[in-house]
C-alpha cells in the first residue's frame, strides 16, 4: 500500500476524531511536541498506514526504535490514542523498559559478570522471556483472555510487583512495542578499539561488559526484533542530541511525580549524563544501522520537529 498523506481523508478523520485526547494527553503529561503539524503529519499519518495495514485474523506487531528522549514512548501512546479514536481499533503498547531485570537479578549480575551489570539499560539487562511471552500471550488471546502487561518503576529502579500491572482484555489488533535499540543487530566483536568515554575508561577500559552485552544484544534480543511486522525509527542528528533529550525526559518525569514518594528520586543532569554514557556505544551503532533496515524513519530536530525521511 502507499503511505498516506495527511490530506488524505482518511487522515483528516483520523485528526478530527482523535486532536482532542491527543492535546489532553500531551497536556498532562507535560510531553513537548512542537505544534500540531506533529498530529497533523506524522500521528495521523502513522495512524491510517497502520489501520490499513493491520488484518482481522492476526494482530500487527509494530517495533518503534529510537534513541533515550527520542519520543517512541509517546508517539506509541499518541498512536493508541487516534486508533482508538478513530475506529476503536484495539491497540496495546508496552516498552522494552517495562521487562527490566529486577534489581535483584542485575545486582547478582554485578557481582558474577562485571560491576557495570547492575546499571538497566543496555541488552542483557532484560528479561526477553518475558516480552517475548507477553507478546506471545496477546497474539493468541481469546475475546476472554486477560494479559498482564508488565511495568518497570524508573524512579525505583525495580519492576512493579505483578498484581499491580495491567491487564489487557482480548486480543488486540495492533501491538505497539518501543525500544530504544529495536531492530539493530550486533556489532561485531573485534570492533572494539578502545573506550569512547569516561565512564568506559575508568569502568570497562578492556571492554568485557560491552562484549557481555553485545553477546547478549546476539542472542534472544534478534529473536524478539524479528517478531515485528514494521519497524518504525525516529532518528535524531547526533549523540549529543540523545544527551539532551534524556535529560528533558527526566525533567518532564519530575513534573509527572510531584507530589509522589518518588519525586525526590529524579536523576540529576549529571547523573543523567553519566547514566547515557551506558549507552553511548550502541546509539551510534543503532544512528548507523537501523535506518537501512528500518521501514519507516522518522527524523527528529533538536526543536522537537519531525518529518519522514524514509516510509514505504
Amino acid at each position: 500500500m502507499n503511505f498516506p498523506s495527511s490530506q488524505d481523508n482518511l487522515c483528516k478523520e483520523i485528526f478530527q476524531k482523535s486532536i482532542t485526547s491527543l492535546q489532553d494527553h500531551s497536556d498532562k503529561k507535560f510531553i513537548k511536541v512542537g505544534t500540531t503539524d506533529f498530529f497533523v503529519d506524522i500521528v495521523s499519518t502513522l495512524a491510517a498506514y497502520l489501520n490499513e495495514l493491520s488484518k482481522e485474523n492476526r494482530p500487527l506487531k509494530v517495533c518503534l526504535s529510537g534513541g533515550q528522549g527520542s519520543g517512541k514512548t509517546s508517539l506509541s501512546e499518541f498512536l493508541q490514542i487516534a486508533l482508538n479514536s478513530y475506529n476503536n481499533k484495539k491497540c496495546v503498547g508496552f516498552s522494552i523498559d517495562d521487562i527490566y531485570k529486577t534489581y535483584k537479578e542485575r545486582l547478582r549480575m554485578s557481582e558474577e559478570i562485571h560491576p557495570l551489570c547492575k546499571v538497566r539499560g543496555v541488552p542483557g539487562t532484560h528479561d526477553v522471556d518475558l516480552g517475548l511471552n507477553t507478546i506471545s500471550q496477546l497474539v493468541n488471546a481469546t475475546e476472554e483472555t486477560r494479559t498482564p502487561i508488565p511495568i518497570f518503576s524508573k524512579p525505583n529502579d525495580e519492576r512493579v510487583p505483578k498484581e499491580n500491572w495491567n491487564i489487557y482484555k482480548g486480543r488486540p489488533d495492533i501491538i505497539l512495542f518501543d525500544a530504544w535499540c529495536g531492530g539493530v543487530p550486533p556489532e561485531r566483536q573485534d570492533s572494539w578499539d578502545g573506550p569512547i568515554n569516561s565512564l568506559e575508561e575508568s569502568e570497562d577500559p578492556n571492554g568485557i561488559w560491552w562484549k557481555w552485552s553485545n553477546d547478549a544484544l546476539r542472542g534472544s534480543y534478534q529473536e524478539l526484533f524479528s517478531l515485528f511486522d514494521t519497524l518504525i525509527m525516529i532518528k535524531v542528528p547526533d549523540i549529543q542530541t540523545v544527551f539532551e533529550s534524556r535529560w528533558l525526559q527526566e525533567q518532564t518525569l519530575s513534573k509527572n511525580l510531584v507530589g509522589t514518594k518518588e519525586e525526590h528520586k529524579i536523576m540529576s543532569r549529571k547523573e543523567v549524563d553519566r547514566f547515557v554514557m551506558h549507552y553511548e556505544r550502541l546509539t551510534l551503532h543503532i544512528l548507523k544501522e537501523v535506518p537501512e533496515i528500518a521501514d519507516i524513519v522518522i527524523k527528529r530536530d533538536r526543536n522537537f520537529q519531525f518529518t519522514y525521511s524514509k516510509t514505504p
